[in-house]
C-alpha cells in the first residue's frame, strides 16, 4: 500500500511539473513522428530521430533552394519557438512567406531567420527573393524607401556580432525564437537576441504568409528541426486619437 502511495505521489509530481513547465498559449505543429501537416519534396525531407530532417548529398543534390512548408495556414503576428541542428550548408526559417511565380511548389520567398553551418549568417534576417539581407547580427534595422525608390537601412547596434556568435553552438542543438508583431520582427538564438527589423517599406513588407524551412542548394548538408511550437499573438489596436496632434490654439 505504501509503495502505491509513493508511486501515485511521483505521478502527481510529474504531472504538476509538466503543467507548470508548459508554455501557455503555444501549440505544437510537428508530431515528432510523421510529416503530417507539412509539404516538402520527399527526395530531401523525412523524419529522423524525432526531427524534421532535410538532407542533400553529392548523389542527391537540389538544383535550387527547396523548402518544406507548413500547411497550417498563414502566420501573422506570432511567437515561434523550435530547436535546430545543422551540419554543412545553409538553411533558414521562412515566415510571412509567399510562393514564387514560375517555380515548383516548394519554392518560396519572404522573411528568413537564417541558419548557417559557418560562423557568419546564423541569426540574421534575410529576404529570400525579397530584398536580400535585411538585418545583420547585433543590429536593429529600420527599413524605409528613399525618394529614389531604393531600400534604405538605418542600423543601430545593440550588440557586437562576435558576442552574438558566441551563443551559437556549432553542429549541436540550438533553440531559435522569432517574435513577429506588426512590422517589428525580432529573432533570438539560445535566448540571445540576434537581430531586429522594423519594416517601414509599405509597398513590399508583409503582414502574413507561409511558414517553412529551407534546404539550400550547394554542398551536401543536413538540417534538423524539432520541438516546433507557435503562439498566435493578438493584434495591437491603436487607441483612438493616438499619434494625432492636438488642434488647440496656443
Amino acid at each position: 500500500m505504501k509503495k502505491i502511495v509513493i508511486l501515485l505521489g511521483l505521478a502527481a509530481f510529474t504531472f504538476v511539473g509538466q503543467v507548470v513547465g508548459a508554455e501557455k498559449g503555444f501549440k505544437s505543429i510537428f508530431d515528432g513522428k510523421t510529416l503530417d501537416g507539412w509539404d516538402g519534396n520527399p527526395k530531401f525531407w523525412s523524419v529522423e530521430d524525432g526531427s524534421i530532417t532535410g538532407k542533400t548529398t553529392k548523389e542527391n543534390p537540389t538544383k535550387g533552394n527547396t523548402f518544406i512548408i507548413w500547411n497550417g495556414g498563414k502566420t501573422g503576428d506570432f511567437d515561434l519557438r523550435l530547436d535546430y541542428k545543422i551540419v554543412g550548408g545553409n538553411s533558414g526559417i521562412q515566415y510571412r512567406s509567399f510562393k514564387l511565380k514560375g517555380a515548383d511548389k516548394w519554392r518560396i520567398g519572404g522573411y528568413q531567420a537564417d541558419i548557417d553551418s559557418g560562423p557568419t549568417f546564423s541569426g540574421i534576417c534575410y529576404g529570400e527573393a525579397f530584398r536580400g539581407i535585411l538585418s545583420l547580427r547585433g543590429k536593429k534595422t529600420t527599413l524605409t524607401v528613399g525618394e529614389d525608390g531604393k531600400l534604405k537601412k538605418n542600423e543601430e547596434e545593440f550588440s557586437k556580432d562576435t558576442d552574438v556568435a558566441k551563443a551559437i553552438k556549432k553542429e549541436e542543438w540550438n533553440s531559435y525564437r522569432i517574435v513577429a508583431r506588426g512590422y517589428n520582427l525580432t529573432q533570438y538564438i539560445n535566448g540571445v537576441k540576434t537581430t531586429q527589423v522594423i519594416d517601414r517599406d509599405k509597398k513590399t513588407r508583409r503582414a502574413d504568409g507561409m511558414l517553412a524551412f529551407q534546404l539550400h542548394a550547394g554542398p551536401p548538408m543536413h538540417i534538423q528541426f524539432k520541438n516546433i511550437r507557435i503562439k498566435e499573438l493578438p493584434k495591437r489596436v491603436r487607441k483612438s486619437g493616438a499619434g494625432k496632434k492636438g488642434n488647440a490654439k496656443k
